[in-house]
């Protein structure tokens, strides 16, 4: 049950990357190079922890060094594609108990705006929507670098993690101990200016 709750997390905080918009660069996630990963970590009854993955999303974001206020996100998670290293505990966290991925099959966030603070960190706010339920949330997020690649395309990276309440998205945890209502959301991905 925590596994599914993790993985819904994952999926919302994967939207929760630092990119500008207006008159800024449009950047592709890079999907098909596996340099982005929307994850997730949960407690497991206070023993040791549940990580999890994402395998399948997409993505563009926006960003302008110069308007940093500008930058903007889009992602979209295929939240049947969890990965927790162990077949089982996926189909439970896919089921109705958890996720219920046969209803929701896919998660998003959209930035809704992003406060920048100093030497490439910043605050990024948007709306995550998992298993239908959108609530507004922030991550703190970090630009890793910008620059040529060896390919000739310019590349920009960035990561970011929240935590998220399994609650507000309508998975019920009463039966866990508390330790278990929350998980940790990280996203870290490089997009290809376009």
């Amino acid at each position: 049950m925590l596994k599914k709750t993790a993985l819904l997390t994952a999926i919302g905080a994967a939207a929760l990357v630092p990119l500008s918009q207006a008159q800024a660069d449009d950047y592709v996630i890079d999907i098909e190079g596996q340099h982005a990963f929307v994850q997730f970590k949960i407690n497991h009854l206070g023993y040791s922890y549940i990580l999890g993955t994402f395998r399948d999303f997409s993505g563009e974001f926006s960003y302008d060094p110069d308007d940093l206020e500008a930058s903007s996100v889009s992602l979209d998670v295929d939240v049947t594609s969890l990965d927790t290293n162990h077949a089982e505990r996926d189909r439970h966290i896919l089921s109705d108990d958890f996720l219920d991925a046969d209803q929701y099959p896919e998660a998003s966030f959209v930035t809704t705006g992003f406060e920048p603070g100093d030497d490439g960190e910043g605050v990024l706010t948007g709306e995550l929507t998992l298993k239908g339920e959108t609530r507004e949330i922030e991550m703190p997020v970090t630009l890793m670098g910008e620059g040529e690649d060896p390919w000739g395309s310019y590349r920009a990276g960035f990561e970011g993690s929240t935590m998220l309440t399994l609650e507000d998205y309508g998975i019920d945890m009463s039966d866990f101990p508390e330790s278990m209502h929350e998980l940790e959301l990280y996203v870290t991905f490089e997009g290809i200016r376009q």
